[in-house]
């Protein structure tokens, strides 16, 4: 019996991987190598830790690299880093067993994160999301890395551009690839930058999978955790969805727009934490 499930696994496996680069190729394997090659995100010699919760997103992100290594132009390495923040014990194996039918070698560690901020009133999320990724470096630079892959797409993109708008005054980016100011030497990369959230659902459901939502302590999806937060962007989210309904390039166009930033016409904008404005040089 063990040997028949074996082999229906590596079966299973084989499937999956098939789906990305036949069913899939155009809107999730090309997309992934546009981001790759637009912005320069995997470099000879490079170490990358990628990342995974347990979600959808960063399972595909996982397998996505798995294939890349299989087609290898150039040297590089890979590490598949879950850090355990303190999920419950089924969470955890949903992502172990996930991990063992994709095919996934993860590296898992511990941190207690979700205790150390069980008890934080003013938004849990955010300094969560902080607190994790200072971990997940720290651990990537222990094993020799030199990157990050967090698995944020399309969606998360332009979402968080009309957040910071709409719901923080300011225009920003969620950037493709930084360097981290707390741990020297150390990239974060976004590879699902131009890969839509919608097509990642199909991929998943295609293949029947079951993912984690979010591991999150304080209940076990994200949206009712911070209720604030969530739905914040899960308002953002309709707003998007009932603007495409009249405009069939909206989507596109928030993306586009902070790529077409006309400096001449913005009031003032910060360079390296320093504000300017357009009367500095008005009369120049």
């Amino acid at each position: 019996y063990m040997l028949s499930q074996l082999k229906v696994n590596s079966n299973r496996a084989k499937d999956i991987e098939r789906s990305i680069n036949k069913k899939f190729h155009k809107e999730i394997w090309s997309r992934f190598t546009a981001a790759l090659n637009d912005y320069n995100l995997v470099e000879e010699g490079d170490k990358i830790a990628v990342c995974i919760s347990g979600g959808k997103d960063s399972m595909l992100m996982a397998k996505l690299f798995q294939e890349l290594k299989r087609h290898n132009k150039f040297p590089f390495e890979v590490v598949f880093l879950v850090m355990d923040p303190g999920y419950s014990p089924e969470n955890r194996e949903i992502i172990e067993k996930n991990a063992k039918l994709l095919n996934i070698p993860i590296t898992v560690f511990e941190s207690n994160i979700f205790e150390s901020v069980l008890h934080i009133e003013k938004s849990p999320c955010y300094l969560c999301a902080r607190m994790r990724r200072g971990h997940l470096y720290n651990k990537a630079k222990e094993l020799g890395c030199n990157k990050i892959a967090l698995a944020h797409h399309y969606d998360d993109v332009i979402e968080t551009v009309l957040m910071g708008m709409l719901y923080g005054g300011q225009v920003q980016t969620m950037m493709p690839k930084l360097h981290s100011t707390n741990f020297e030497g150390m990239e974060l990369i976004r590879p699902m930058y131009l890969i839509r959230e919608d097509d990642i659902k199909r991929w998943r459901d295609y293949n029947d999978l079951h993912f984690i939502q979010c591991a999150c302590k304080f209940t076990d999806t994200c949206t009712s955790c911070n209720p604030d937060n969530a739905s914040k962007r899960q308002e953002i989210k309709n707003m998007i969805r009932e603007m495409k309904k009249v405009n069939p390039q909206v989507e596109s166009n928030i993306f586009r727009s902070v790529e077409n930033v006309n400096i001449d016409t913005v009031i003032a904008y910060k360079k390296d934490g320093i504000k300017h404005n357009f009367l500095e040089n008005y009369n120049k």
